[in-house]
């Protein structure tokens, strides 16, 4: 018997890993100015559809793949002082990052557009 639970986490932690790039680069792009990571997450929260949704991008999970972008050369950082705390380190997307951007959401959009053709028949699901 197929663990349901299971899998479903299975598909939505193989679907946030593959969307969360995009996401970042989208919020940071939108922006228009540097972005820290908390900002980025606020972001992400409150674009969120329902509150259940609010919580599929955690803070911490989204370091690693702004690092990874920055060490690409997708984004760029800066850190900075803060008067709350310690320093901080704002990222913004970088010339090429806002190329790949395009790219991607035109991947995303034909990605969607196919998978929404596809289930089309599979109403009653």
């Amino acid at each position: 018997m197929i663990d349901t639970e299971s899998a479903n986490r299975k598909f939505e932690k193989e679907l946030k890993s593959g969307t969360a790039a995009l996401l970042l680069l989208g919020v940071i792009s939108a922006a228009g100015q540097p972005m820290y990571g908390y900002q980025i997450t606020k972001e992400i929260e409150s674009a969120a559809a329902s509150p259940g949704d609010r919580h599929l991008f955690r803070q911490g999970a989204l370091y690693p793949v702004l690092r990874s972008m920055e060490k690409s050369g997708i984004l760029q950082s800066e850190i900075e002082p803060s008067v709350s705390g310690p320093p901080r380190r704002y990222y913004s997307i970088t010339e090429e990052g806002g190329k790949i951007l395009e790219d991607w959401h035109a991947t995303w959009n034909n990605t969607r557009d196919l998978v929404d053709e596809i289930l089309k028949g599979n109403n009653d699901v």
